[in-house]
């Protein structure tokens, strides 16, 4: 029986191709918020990182109402470090819309949700967005879109998908590019015409799968999905199975249940089948779960989230600067903070490790990874990270298996050469290049993810920052050798203390600078990049000595370069095996492992003996 008056839609894309833009137009046009009521631009967006970055990195639940119609509506997030939210909400809709840049087109991670999409039989409204643009270039990407749905073997159905044309950051969507239309209206008509409604029995035994889990400090889990069959009520018993954990049986009690409207959530006493709810109350809830009426516990079948590819470890801080700037600085701390996140994020791993100090965390990419050590930090955490390393496999004949990324890569012309010198050191292969608009170029990269790592400074340099990367995971494939990261070597501090102008201005010849004067610097701290490929350690503390025939205001004649301040993302890809990142609310730190020199030199010549 199908429930005509919801439907529920999940609006996946690109990066940057403007899903969030898109929602928030949908909640004002539904008339979600007040005439005069002031309104951040993307408003789904609500972390701190998201704003900052423009990019969103969870998937958030929305609801809008259109001629008495209930439109449950899913922001995905595009980047693919973030798949995994993805792949679960769209358990959640019965249809998706696929949002494309009129300029750029198809690109990989519109490939990505697309097969998600398709895997999932659901239907695909194709909303052609930034028609505004003067460089738009519809008639081609229609054309690539289609060409897409073919190379994912869609069915005649989904290759009868509606095309519409919009400008969200305008406020209109149109069934033709050169139609007149000044509202959403006809997205919203689509939505009713072409997304089933969903479809459950009622009067069938409760069953409601989780697919995303929201967590509140007051009320801790709070777990979101659709009601499948049946109804669920407010104080009723119920039972949490899973389909992957047979033994899994929780008896527990429904105590707060929501609905969605708008950007809040409503407290309902029932929730019928078709409507997507959130419950909170159960401590052990996890994604993947169905709550089931207590005497026919029937798990849904859920697909395994995509495993990560790359890892780090995170350790408590011990250089000497260690706690005397975080909050939060032991081991039992960190701990704590990480499998926290584990109630939120399904794509993470945290293993323990021979040490009780160190934590071995492992996500989808770097991206992934840096964007909780940037959480972490701001809420006050202080911890030290090691250099990102992938996830070998072994197959059946115990050979080494690695990740593989396709790169998409669209750069100026002049700057082609470059990018294909540097990505095939790399072992990256070519696979396709060809002209687009605008003097770009398109080159298509199959690379190890290793490969990878470290690689966007160098591609911002080489492309003068006009470059853009794209990368989506591949599969595994046997190891390709050995890839020799960074050619430079590192300028590390010999004394501690405090950085002074003199001893700067005659290490400032030695490589680029990461520090100013009047820092506080330990011996073993990488102030620097070399300009060779060695290590040189060097006393930045030191002062000019003087004497009767020489002055301190000598100094004043000294001119430093500005030093090169690194950003979280930058120290990631600096650092080198032997080098850990130590984070704190106030300063991201580069070390040596081995602060100490003579056991530093120690330890790299027993690894020359042994390599």
């Amino acid at each position: 029986m199908k429930q005509e008056n919801i439907r529920n839609v999940a609006i996946i894309a690109h990066v940057d191709h403007g899903k969030t833009t898109l929602v928030d137009e949908l909640l004002k046009q539904s008339g979600v918020f007040r005439e005069n009521q002031q309104v951040q631009e993307r408003v789904m967006d609500s972390g701190d990182i998201e704003r900052e970055r423009g990019i969103t990195i969870l998937s958030k639940n929305t609801a809008v109402f259109y001629k008495d119609t209930k439109i449950n509506i899913v922001d995905t997030p595009g980047h693919a470090d973030f798949g995994g939210e993805v792949e679960r909400v769209l358990k959640m809709v019965n249809g998706v819309i696929l949002v494309v840049d009129a300029f750029e087109g198809a690109m990989p991670q519109t490939k990505f949700v697309l097969m998600k999409a398709l895997d999932l039989d659901l239907p695909v409204i194709v909303c052609i967005n930034k028609i505004d643009r003067p460089e738009a270039r519809c008639d081609e990407v229609i054309d690539e879109v289609l060409e897409l749905f073919m190379d994912l073997d869609a069915s005649d159905d989904q290759l009868e998908s509606p095309f519409l044309f919009a400008s969200a950051r305008d406020g209109y969507c149109r069934r033709e590019a050169d139609g007149d239309e000044t509202d959403m209206s006809a997205l919203f008509e689509t939505i009713l015409e072409h997304i089933p409604a969903p479809s459950g029995d009622p009067e069938a035994p409760t069953q409601v799968l989780i697919s995303t889990i929201d967590y509140n400090e007051y009320v801790g889990r709070i777990g979101i999905g659709k009601v499948e069959n049946g109804t669920i009520k407010l104080n009723q018993e119920a039972i949490v199975v899973n389909h992957h954990d047979p033994d899994k049986q929780d008896k527990v009690r429904i105590s707060k249940l929501y609905e969605f409207d708008g950007l809040a959530k409503v407290d309902v006493n029932e929730a019928s089948a078709g409507s997507i709810v959130a419950i909170s109350g159960i401590a052990d809830i996890h994604i993947g779960d169905t709550i089931c009426a207590v005497d026919a516990p029937d798990p849904i079948p859920f697909q395994k989230i995509s495993e990560p590819t790359i890892s780090m470890n995170f350790i408590v801080n011990d250089s000497p600067f260690a706690g005397q700037e975080g909050k939060f600085v032991t081991s039992r701390h960190i701990r704590e903070r990480l499998y926290r996140e584990l109630n939120t994020d399904v794509s993470l791993r945290v293993e323990d490790t021979d040490s009780p100090d160190c934590l071995k965390v492992s996500g989808r990419g770097e991206l992934h990874l840096s964007v909780l050590i940037e959480n972490m930090r701001r809420e006050g955490y202080e911890f030290a990270v090691s250099k990102a390393e992938v996830l070998y496999k072994t197959d059946e004949k115990g050979k080494k298996l690695e990740p593989m990324e396709l790169a998409y890569i669209d750069v100026p012309d002049e700057f082609t050469g470059a990018v294909i010198e540097k990505l095939s050191q790399r072992k990256g292969e070519l696979q396709n290049m060809h002209p687009i608009a605008g003097g770009f170029t398109r080159i298509t990269f199959k690379i190890p993810s290793r490969g990878l790592i470290g690689y966007r400074g160098d591609f911002l340099t080489d492309t003068k920052g006009n470059g853009i990367i794209n990368t989506i995971f591949d599969g595994y494939e046997p190891y390709k050798g050995d890839i020799a990261y960074r050619k430079q070597g590192s300028l590390i501090a010999f004394e501690t203390g405090e950085s002074v102008t003199y001893g700067l201005f005659s290490a400032q010849d030695r490589g680029t600078l990461f520090i100013g004067p009047g820092e506080r610097v330990y011996s073993g701290m990488v102030i620097g990049s070399c300009s060779r490929a060695e290590d040189i350690e060097l006393n930045v503390c030191k002062k000019k000595h003087l004497t009767n025939t020489r002055s301190s205001s000598a100094d004043e004649a000294l001119t430093l370069t500005p030093p090169r301040i690194l950003s979280l993302e930058q120290a990631l890809d600096f650092i080198e095996t032997d080098e850990l990142l130590e984070v704190t609310p106030e300063n991201l730190r580069i070390r040596k492992r081995i602060l100490d020199p003579t056991m530093r030199k120690r330890a790299n010549f027993n690894r020359a003996q042994q390599g």
